[in-house]
């Protein structure tokens, strides 16, 4: 279990617990130990390096193992990476050439023959009956033999590890962290706030638990040794039910309530009783969520217990006996009427629902006067509004300034992306204008003072994570919407699954579009070989996990955009499978290596979408021609089976020019509000040492040497940047 938190701590900051163990000579087990982390692209810093080395031989080697064990898993270097071509990318075939092989060899097999003889006797052939087809004719180790070593580079990925301070201490502050968060958490960082939560109940708390979802994780572990609920809406009583039940607290999926042991049922119910009688008025929100409600009442038996008779009001008025009249009720019966004043003044009493509404309240004002009284309540309850839909709306009224023809792109919370028409008539310019300004200066109200910033270049078109489910959990992932420069020769995707039972078939694609994002051409199992690229080959089953991967000459490509692609053609999806991963690396144009190398890999996401076909990034050429990659983490329906990027080309090539095209808030936005006319920002791309004093250092990854005082904000802890 210590191996598991402390796992926990390296993945979420890139920092190893202080190593403990009896004092000695570790100095060449330590340095042993760097240069094992340098084949996976990490490093020890300079004083995790020297503590290390203060310890004895034993207990360096006991750390180097598990943290080994950790890093490989965060780079996707857990598994065997085979591919279907020994030598891949060298001497890969033309789609046809290497199809009509399969064909040679199947009618010089006995036992194939005849079935392909039918086949082609019927004018079509199945190229899963071909025995050479769609898996491995090679061991991973006569793969490994046939390739030539890697040949390091200066421009390998190197990830540092820093000393962390005791395992406890990390893991408080990491529990603090995550429950503490002022965004929604993805779901891998709500499944570790669990583990946290269960060990962390009875120590230190944040001083607030502002997202719902967060509040649900740890209140089913407070509720476990036996301290007080954070309660105050009805629904946060059933989140904490959907979480005893093992379902979903974000109340977007339906839970199947468990039967609860006697002493939960009562903490249910005490809780809601204690809501209802603080604000009756709470009752109103059940009707968001009567069938749950209805369905929890099932299992909690309220009757029997007489001395909560407000926990009984709550599910009476989700079985309609009793009438509790909604917030929604009477604003729509406003909107109805044409009353917008009315609404407005209803609105003030909720400003995060105000905040949502206000694109509509401004589209259906009957005039300026009424325009101005929505302009007027929205400054008047900002301070009132989570800094989370602050930016929200700020960045949705940025992109309505854009021309009326230009797609609306949704996504839900599970990734699922669609695009329609946008209808909408404009919200009038200056109005918008002047609630931009007002939320630049409550922003701006709202961000503590930096002292000096340092700043890492690469960090500055990093877009906000205004929620945690617009980022895949991995390595060296970006939120939704972020722009990164790739600098390499060779792009090359991976992309792994392990099937759980059903044969299971991912194809990875990619799909080159030209500026006006129609179709160029594409790579993909029917098309192994196109300008600039080449296939791994097809692999149409995993049950001991396979990998394909599509290796691009950038210089070669003559498209505008790359978007690699992964399809479900057969069996389980994403979230049923064992284990499912993409990723990429770029290598120099004379490195070698293996197809796989996870010192040259510069992302590694998972991918637990709901659609059938995955779009994690997109990489597009510049007008100076060098190449950026913009980070999707979406997912499309599909069809059931075998998706192909021949056939959703255009659905592809619709989502993508919409989340292109839109301009998200990034980190330099932030930095411009933060520093003002008095701060000293310095950029600092690792060339120079780092100040003596404090400073509040944003980037990528953490440097070495900065002042033990200082502010760190890295890809680990962005969140820290939202403000409350």
């Amino acid at each position: 279990m210590a191996h598991s938190f402390e796992s926990l701590v390296i993945r979420h900051t890139h920092r190893l617990p202080s190593p403990k163990g009896s004092a000695g000579d570790g100095a060449v087990a330590a340095r042993q130990f760097d240069a094992a982390l340098t084949s996976v692209g990490f490093k020890l810093s300079a004083e995790l390096l020297q503590r290390l080395s203060g310890l004895s031989e034993a207990a360096v080697v006991h750390t180097a193992r598990r943290t080994l064990r950790t890093v490989s898993e965060m780079v996707g270097d857990h598994v065997r990476h085979n591919s279907y071509f020994i030598d891949f990318p060298a001497n890969v075939p033309d789609t046809e050439e290497f199809w009509m092989r399969c064909v040679a060899e199947a009618l010089g097999d006995e036992e194939s023959r005849e079935n392909v003889l039918t086949q082609l006797g019927r004018g079509v052939l199945n190229l899963l009956s071909l025995p050479a087809y769609g898996r491995y004719q090679h061991t991973y180790e006569e793969m490994l033999a046939a390739q030539d070593e890697l040949i390091a580079s200066a421009g390998d990925r190197i990830t540092v590890l820093h000393l962390g301070r005791d395992l406890d201490d990390e893991l408080t502050d990491l529990y603090l962290a995550l429950a503490g968060s002022t965004t929604p958490l993805g779901e891998d960082d709500l499944r570790d706030l669990k583990t946290l939560a269960e060990r962390c109940a009875l120590g230190p708390q944040p001083e607030a638990i502002p997202v719902r979802e967060n509040r649900a994780v740890v209140n089913e572990a407070r509720l476990g040794v036996g301290a007080d609920l954070l309660l105050d809406t009805v629904t946060d009583v059933l989140r904490l039910a959907c979480a005893l039940s093992g379902g979903d607290v974000t109340l977007k999926e339906p839970t199947r309530f468990r039967t609860l042991p006697r002493p939960l049922r009562r903490g249910l119910l005490a809780g809601l009783d204690a809501v209802v009688a603080a604000n009756p008025a709470k009752l109103a929100d059940v009707h968001a969520h009567r069938e749950p409600f209805k369905r929890l009442g099932e299992r909690l038996h309220p009757h029997e217990y007489p001395r909560w008779p407000h926990a009984a009001e709550v599910f009476a008025v989700a079985r309609g006996e009793k009438e509790a009249r909604t917030f929604e009720s009477r604003l729509e019966e406003l909107l109805d009427e044409s009353d917008i004043l009315g609404a407005v003044r209803l609105l003030k009493s909720a400003p995060g629902k105000l905040f949502r509404a206000l694109d509509l309240l401004l589209r259906i004002a009957a005039g300026q006067e009424e325009r101005d009284a929505v302009v007027a309540a929205a400054v008047e309850v900002a301070p009132h509004v989570s800094g989370r839909v602050v930016l929200s709306v700020r960045e949705h009224l940025h992109n309505r300034a854009r021309e009326s023809d230009e797609p609306r792109i949704f996504v839900n919370r599970r990734g699922r992306a669609w695009v329609t028409p946008d209808f909408r008539p404009p919200v009038p310019a200056a109005d918008r204008d002047r609630l931009i300004a007002a939320l630049d200066a409550e922003t701006r109200r709202r961000l503590p003072a930096p002292g000096r910033l340092l700043l890492d270049p690469d960090v500055l078109d990093v877009a906000l994570p205004l929620s945690g489910r617009a980022t895949a959990a991995g390595l060296g992932v970006l939120p939704r919407g972020s722009v990164s420069a790739v600098d390499g020769e060779q792009l090359r995707f991976f992309v792994y699954w392990k099937q759980t039972e059903d044969r299971t078939d991912y194809d990875l694609s990619a799909l080159l579009l030209h500026t006006d994002y129609s179709t160029d051409s594409w790579l993909s199992y029917t098309s192994l070989k196109a300008v600039g690229g080449e296939h791994s080959g097809d692999v149409t089953e995993a049950p001991d996990g396979a990998s394909e991967f599509i290796n691009l000459s950038l210089d070669r490509v003559r498209s505008t955009f790359i978007v690699p692609q992964v399809n479900i053609y057969a069996g389980e999806g994403f979230e049923e499978v064992e284990e499912s991963f993409f990723g990429f690396m770029l290598r120099d144009g004379e490195q070698k290596g293996r197809p796989f190398e996870p010192r040259t890999v510069r992302m590694k996401s998972e991918l637990r979408g709901t659609g059938r076909v995955a779009l994690p990034l997109v990489f597009r050429r510049g007008d100076d021609g060098r190449w950026r990659a913009k980070w999707l983490h979406v997912y499309l329906k599909g069809v059931s089976a075998a998706n192909r990027v021949e056939e959703n080309q255009l659905s592809v090539s619709k989502v993508v020019r919409a989340l292109v095209e839109r301009e998200q808030l990034t980190v330099w936005y932030l930095v411009g509000l933060m520093s003002g006319d008095t701060t000293a920002v310095d950029l600092w791309d690792g060339g120079d040492p780092v100040p003596d004093e404090p400073v509040t250092y944003i980037g990528l990854e953490r440097p070495e040497g900065l002042h033990p005082d200082s502010r760190i904000i890295t890809l680990e802890n962005l969140r820290d940047l939202i403000p409350s």
